[in-house]
C-alpha cells in the first residue's frame, strides 16, 4: 500500500506539468523534421570521403598551399576541416541535450531474437543510432507490444518526443519491416497521449510542457524522489511489405536543464 500510494504521487507530480493531459488522452500529431535517408552504400561513400580529406590534411600547409587552390578545391578543404559525426549517428558534433545526461535505462514487453548477429533489443531505440532498432518479438503486427524508458529523479525534463519510425537503416528494410501508426504513451502506467504517427522516414517531433521534476534547486531532495517511466505503447502498425515484425529505429529527446 504504502508503495503505491508513493507511486501514485510521483504519477500525480509528473502530471502537474503537462496542461490539459492530465484529465484526458490527448491525440497527438508529429511535425515533420529530418529526412533519414541512409543506407550501406552510403556509408561506404561516406568514408571514402573521410580518406580523402585524410590525404589531403596529412601533407598540406594551409599558408603556402590554400591560396592556390580553385573556388572548388577550397571548397572542399573547408568541407574537410569540419567534425563529422560517424555516418550513422543521431546527434551532431557539439553539445546538446544529452550533454547534461538522459534517461538511464530501458525494457521492453518483447524483442526479437538475434539474427546473424543483429540485435533487436530495447536498448537500440535510445543509442542514437540510425542503423539499429527495437523490434517486438510476439507473433503478428505487435499490437499490444511496448517499449519502457526507466527515469531517474534528476534527469533534465523533457520537452520534445522525437520519433524515428521503422527500420531506417535502408529503405529495403524500411519498407519491408511494418512502421508504427499509432504509440500510446504512459507516465508511470497512466496514459497521457496518443502519438498519431505518419508512413514516412522523417523523423517526427512532438511537443510538450516539461516532462519531469520542475523543483530543481536542492538537488539532494531531487535524488531522493522516485524514479518515473516513460512508456510507449503499439496501437497500430502500417504493415511491411515482407514482415510482420513492427520496428522502431529511435526514440529520443530535447529539453531543458542542461545550460
Amino acid at each position: 500500500m504504502q508503495r503505491s500510494t508513493r507511486q501514485f504521487t510521483t504519477t500525480l507530480a509528473l502530471l502537474v506539468s503537462l496542461t490539459g493531459i492530465a484529465q484526458e488522452v490527448k491525440e497527438m500529431h508529429p511535425e515533420l523534421g529530418y529526412l533519414v535517408n541512409r543506407s550501406a552504400q552510403g556509408e561506404v561513400e561516406f568514408l571514402q570521403e573521410q580518406k580523402k580529406c585524410e590525404e589531403m590534411l596529412r601533407n598540406f600547409s594551409f599558408e603556402s598551399d590554400y591560396e592556390h587552390l580553385s573556388p572548388e578545391e577550397k571548397k572542399a578543404f573547408d568541407d574537410c576541416l569540419l567534425e563529422h559525426e560517424g555516418y550513422w549517428d543521431v546527434m551532431g558534433i557539439g553539445c546538446s541535450w544529452y550533454c547534461g545526461g538522459g534517461q538511464d535505462t530501458l525494457s521492453a514487453s518483447s524483442e526479437l531474437q538475434a539474427q546473424k548477429g543483429i540485435s533487436y533489443a530495447p536498448r537500440n531505440i535510445h543509442d542514437l543510432n540510425y542503423q539499429t532498432a527495437w523490434v517486438e518479438g510476439v507473433p503478428g503486427d505487435g499490437i499490444g507490444e511496448f517499449v519502457t524508458y526507466h527515469v531517474p529523479p534528476y534527469n533534465p525534463r523533457i520537452t520534445e518526443i522525437i520519433v524515428a519510425n521503422g527500420y531506417l537503416k535502408s529503405e529495403k528494410a524500411w519498407r519491408e519491416n511494418s512502421r508504427v501508426k499509432k504509440l500510446k504513451m504512459y507516465i508511470d502506467d497512466t496514459a497521457v497521449a496518443i502519438l498519431n504517427l505518419e508512413d514516412t522516414r522523417q523523423e517526427q517531433h512532438f511537443t510538450f510542457e516539461p516532462l519531469g521534476y520542475a523543483d530543481r534547486e536542492n538537488w539532494d531532495q531531487l535524488n531522493e524522489k522516485p524514479w518515473w517511466t516513460l512508456k510507449f505503447e503499439i496501437l497500430a502498425v502500417y504493415p511491411g511489405d515482407k514482415y510482420d515484425d513492427t520496428a522502431i529505429t529511435e526514440i529520443y529527446f530535447d529539453g531543458i536543464d542542461v545550460h
